[in-house]
């Protein structure tokens, strides 16, 4: 090959210039994305050097550097809480319980709207259940808090319907676990029917057409071709959830729960922030943090792992 290319200079040289623009194109475009780089770096990583004081007994006079080192006291204390594993407990069934219901549910109203012909209607329906979406907590707490007051709306409902005492249903840790479940089912699975859509819409249709020719019903066409068509990306989907098993959602607790649901409805971002913004505690709340933040990271990796040997899903 040496000798091939050294007798045919024009092919040397022009194996030069596709180098070379092979090189100069992608940074380019990596300039294009610079300020968002320079962004994260300012805003994500230099805040890290806070970790610092998951190890210090800081004090906001003395700062990061005149504090005094005390080890691991934090994350001792943190492991002898036990309110700490009751939190802990919480978020990971609040977490869990969305992460199940946001894949199955979608999943179940995606084939179910696959099936509907009039394309007018279909989109009117997929547009109602995702607007939710675009709502914040917020805007969502405020409207729920009034529509599942002990004299809201829904109680009204269940009194006239049913005969039953109005439910206390953001004030009773039982119902509260509940409301915020369900709640978040319903904010999210219109958005995340998208994907599952799009997932359909790339299915051959040829497949379907071979089926009607064999007799296949829609319910064995739905069974033998739409659902395996799907479980590539049912898959990808759940194992990249795993990753969120400790983030139940800090944004919609906050705005919902009092003290008179804490025992099972404080999860670790809210407890983390009366920590530290509330008592002071800025020590306890970065290893409280640090230790969800490295288990996250942990179960991160083991998604993106199980997604790429059993989905074929990769990033890098």
């Amino acid at each position: 090959m040496d000798q091939l290319t050294s007798t045919h200079p024009n092919l040397k040289a022009s194996r030069k210039t596709k180098k070379r623009t092979g090189y100069r194109i992608p940074w380019i475009l990596h300039l294009m994305v610079l300020p968002a780089v320079i962004s994260v770096f300012i805003f994500s990583y230099i805040p890290m050097g806070g970790i610092v004081m998951a190890f210090q007994d800081y004090t906001a006079a003395l700062g990061i550097t005149g504090s005094p080192f005390v080890g691991l006291k934090h994350f001792r204390y943190m492991f002898e809480n036990d309110y700490f594993l009751k939190i802990t407990l919480n978020t990971v069934i609040f977490a869990c319980s969305k992460i199940v219901l946001n894949l199955f549910i979608p999943f179940i109203f995606a084939l179910l709207l696959n099936e509907v012909r009039n394309m007018a209607y279909k989109r009117s329906i997929q547009t109602l259940v995702y607007l939710p979406h675009f709502l914040s907590w917020v805007t969502l707490g405020g409207i729920l808090i009034d529509l599942l007051a002990q004299t809201g709306i829904i109680n009204q409902l269940l009194t006239a319907l049913f005969g039953t005492k109005p439910i206390f249903f953001l004030g009773d840790g039982t119902w509260f676990r509940l409301t915020i479940i369900f709640s978040d089912v319903w904010k999210e699975f219109g958005f995340n029917t998208i994907l599952f859509l799009a997932a359909l819409a790339g299915i051959n249709p040829a497949l379907y057409e071979a089926a009607e020719v064999d007799g296949a019903s829609r319910i064995k066409q739905t069974l033998h071709i739409t659902i395996p068509s799907l479980t590539p990306i049912l898959i990808v989907i759940a194992t990249l959830a795993l990753g969120n098993v400790l983030n139940a959602n800090f944004d919609q607790v906050f705005n919902l729960y009092s003290p008179m649901v804490y025992q099972q409805g404080d999860i670790i971002d809210t407890f983390v922030y009366r920590e530290a913004m509330l008592s002071g505690q800025f020590s306890f709340a970065t290893a409280v943090s640090l230790f969800k933040s490295l288990i996250s990271l942990v179960l991160i990796i083991v998604s993106y792992r199980l997604a790429s040997k059993y989905a074929g899903y990769r990033i890098f």
